[in-house]
């Protein structure tokens, strides 16, 4: 038997070894360290009349800095809003209670994640609570269409303004 053949078995057992590490640390820095399970959170729910493309596991930031996710979404039969189930990580528990939620987008195309904006209530939300103030996705192509079909954003019929002409007499009450 040759020498070659225990280093090429050497060669290729730590290469596979090297590509098995390299997809561990891919797959822990995509996690943010953390597999789904063990995660500390609390649940807090929230209204919109459109969600726009939010899915859930999309994130929830305050200031553009992740602070939990979308955990589920549901449609309340009643009032036909879409209420949606976050799950914040417990180190932000202390969120005021008029904290307002907004559905934004990372860039003209981005993903879509959940904007909260703290108040300054000194009462917290409490573990299942609703937030009250809440604004709905902003639908683009919605907005172009409005704009385009509308001549420009005036209306039709508005007729020129015109300023009283300076010999004209004026109204009078």
């Amino acid at each position: 038997m040759s020498v070659r053949g225990p280093r090429l078995e050497f060669a290729v057992g730590a290469f596979l070894l090297l590509a098995l590490a390299s997809l561990l640390v891919l797959a822990l820095a995509s996690s943010n360290g953390k597999f789904g399970f063990g995660q500390d959170t609390y649940p807090l729910k929230a209204r919109f009349t459109n969600l726009g493309q939010l899915r859930p596991n999309a994130p929830v930031k305050i200031g553009g800095v992740n602070i939990g996710t979308v955990a589920d979404i549901q449609l309340d039969p009643v009032k036909l809003d879409a209420v949606v189930t976050l799950a914040i990580d417990s180190r932000y528990k202390d969120l005021p209670a008029d904290t307002s939620a907004g559905i934004l987008t990372g860039g003209l195309l981005g993903e879509s994640y959940v904007g909260l904006q703290p108040g300054g209530d000194v009462e917290p939300l409490k573990p299942g609570d609703e937030i009250a103030f809440t604004t709905p996705a902003v639908d683009l192509i919605q907005m172009v269409g409005k704009y385009m079909f509308s001549g420009g954003g005036k209306p039709a019929d508005a007729a020129p303004a015109t300023e009283p002409s300076p010999t004209a007499p004026a109204p009078t009450e």
